[in-house]
């Protein structure tokens, strides 16, 4: 049952503290898989789901769309669609590149049929298509709030000078906003939003939902120097164990969650579940045995000295 004590806010949207990302399912989780891994975190409280129209084009194969048709057979088979806060995202599918406004009326439909739903709880820019301005793709996402197709938007990978004038021009126009802003941030990559684009953020109250918040399982501790882990992740989260950071991040992450019998996924996620303007970070699990470290950040609270241990190890 969600926990309504810890429930955060996007806008009009009520979140758990924790968002399953959706990027995994049809790629290295089947359906079947996937159906018990959406059962397990909907059962440990959770109720935001995050995914894309693109999720998993890159799989030889695949053409996009696999995550959404799995999410929305789910929601079928469940019959619990009002039950959770389903994100996806446009502008980066094959078929749909961009937000040209032909493209995301488009992209949204088929996002629609896939996910078996007739609306989208967060609708996210995937990313800034910088040859358009703000106001060449803004109405159309106003619009798609106003059928009733979509009912918050918010921007992923954005700059912090194009998420000021999206905010600006939707303020000006009377528009939907941007309510959320989901970046690429965690303890081994703090610069991609710590400054301009936090700033901006908690300027205008926009929630974050940083994806990557594992650093591609890097965070979780099972990558060390002595270890060979199976995973379609490994390379890139073993290339964080060449960096002084990331030597430095497992070493205190190991401390603090020796201290709190917990797991370093778990303690990964509460430092970014402190930092300011974050709602909800994102994290994936293929199968239902990873879902508990990732649940269990709700429950987790770091004091000053442990966050100060991990600020400074990540500086």
């Amino acid at each position: 049952m969600t926990d309504t004590h810890t429930q955060k806010t996007l806008g009009s949207l009520s979140v758990s503290p924790l968002s399953l990302g959706g990027n995994v399912f049809g790629w290295s989780a089947d359906e079947p898989q996937s159906f018990a891994v959406l059962d397990a975190y909907v059962e440990g409280g959770g109720n935001f789901i995050d995914t894309a129209d693109v999720y998993s084009a890159w799989v030889p194969g695949n053409k996009g769309g696999e995550s959404e048709t799995v999410i929305g057979n789910w929601l079928a088979s469940r019959g619990n669609r009002d039950q959770v806060v389903i994100a996806t995202k446009v502008g980066a599918h094959p078929d749909h590149k961009g937000l040209a406004p032909a493209t995301i009326k488009a992209a949204v439909d088929e996002s629609l049929t896939r996910l078996r739903t007739d609306y989208i709880d967060l609708y996210y820019t995937h990313y800034d298509d910088e040859s358009l301005d703000v106001s060449d793709f803004l109405p159309v996402l106003d619009e798609l709030v106003k059928a009733g197709k979509v009912r918050e938007i918010a921007a992923s990978n954005i700059s912090a000078q194009r998420l000021e004038a999206a905010l600006t021009f939707s303020a000006d126009e009377n528009l939907a906003r941007y309510v959320a802003v989901q970046p690429h941030y965690n303890l081994v990559s703090r610069e991609t939003y710590e400054g301009e684009l936090a700033d901006t953020a908690a300027r205008h109250g926009l929630g974050a939902v940083p994806y990557y918040a594992l650093a591609s399982g890097f965070l979780t501790g099972k990558y060390r120097p002595d270890s060979d882990v199976n995973s379609v992740r490994s390379e890139k989260a073993a290339q964080y164990l060449s960096t002084d950071r990331g030597r430095k991040v497992l070493a205190a992450l190991h401390t603090v969650a020796a201290a709190h019998q917990a797991e370093h996924a778990t303690v990964a996620l509460a430092w970014l579940a402190a930092q300011p303007t974050v709602t909800s970070p994102i994290a994936s699990a293929r199968t239902v045995d990873q879902l508990p470290a990732l649940l269990a950040l709700s429950d987790l609270h770091l004091t000053n000295d442990e966050l100060t241990l991990l600020n400074e190890a990540s500086a």
